[in-house]
């Protein structure tokens, strides 16, 4: 019976850790214009993955977003922007609606991908992802509202996440990006 029993119990660990294998590298995600867009093609990159919207108060962070990636963006960092509706009904408009408006005020050039959501029945499986333990292995992290920022590292891993209302350049993201310790 013992044996039995070791034997189940390996399989059970085995399944829990097997089950936190996904990586950020494992979705296939849309860009606004309605193409697939692997995430496996960023390997080797840290990515800082930020879901946005038109209207909101945080929506000027579009233009330290851009900053931010003109600075460090290249071989080994990316910014890529989720548009979602999910509070207070902040992003309305449909995906060429909010590309134009990203490009058009803010000079976004960082890839941007179609409108999803973020959180509840209807959230997409990458913040589903991000933002559950049991997806993700590393942590918790629910959506609070419009620019939380997930940073992803060059092994497809969640690190941390930064609150809506830290900038683009904190401390916490540029020592992250830079590879410095806080």
């Amino acid at each position: 019976m013992k044996p039995t029993l070791y034997l189940f119990a390996m399989l059970l660990v085995g399944t829990a850790a097997s089950a936190q294998t996904k990586s950020f590298y494992d979705f296939t995600v849309k860009t606004i214009d309605g193409k697939d867009y692997p995430l496996s093609q960023l390997k080797g990159k840290k990515v800082l993955v930020v879901n946005t919207a038109s209207k909101c108060g945080f929506t000027p962070q579009y233009a330290d977003l851009e900053k931010l990636y003109e600075t460090y963006g290249g071989e080994n960092f990316v910014i890529i922007g989720f548009p979602a509706n999910n509070f207070l009904s902040q992003e309305p408009g449909s995906n060429s609606d909010i590309k134009e408006f990203c490009t058009k005020n803010y000079g976004v050039t960082f890839p941007m991908m179609a409108k999803i959501s973020v959180k509840g029945n209807d959230i997409a499986p990458l913040y589903k992802w991000l933002t559950s333990k049991d997806e993700n292995g590393v942590m918790d992290a629910s959506v609070s509202w419009n620019f939380q920022k997930f940073m992803i590292d060059e092994n497809g891993k969640l690190v941390d996440y930064a609150s809506p209302k830290d900038k683009p350049f904190s401390d916490k993201i540029v020592n992250w990006i830079k590879g410095n310790k806080e």
